[in-house]
């Protein structure tokens, strides 16, 4: 069951990061892994700063949407289209 929870807290996060940063889309599999990679970098960032978003599933699609920004902000800088 926590796999599932984890997998659509992921797509949220990785949908609503799409949505806020417009890039290249990365489909719906791409959306879940940068939202699930998006989490870990969010929560990273977001503690080094000493800012909560909460513990709650807001917090954690808010925390998980953050960290996707910044990596499809990378991703598009590294393979920028030519």
């Amino acid at each position: 069951m926590e796999i599932i929870v984890i997998l659509i807290v992921g797509l949220a996060a990785g949908w609503l990061g799409s949505m806020i940063y417009k890039g290249s889309g990365l489909g719906i599999i791409g959306n879940i892994i940068v939202g699930i990679l998006g989490s870990f970098v969010g929560y990273w960032l977001l503690g080094k700063l000493g800012i909560s978003l909460g513990t709650g599933l807001i917090g954690t699609i808010l925390t998980g949407a953050i960290g996707a920004i910044v990596i499809l902000v990378l991703l598009n800088l590294i393979f920028k289209k030519r």
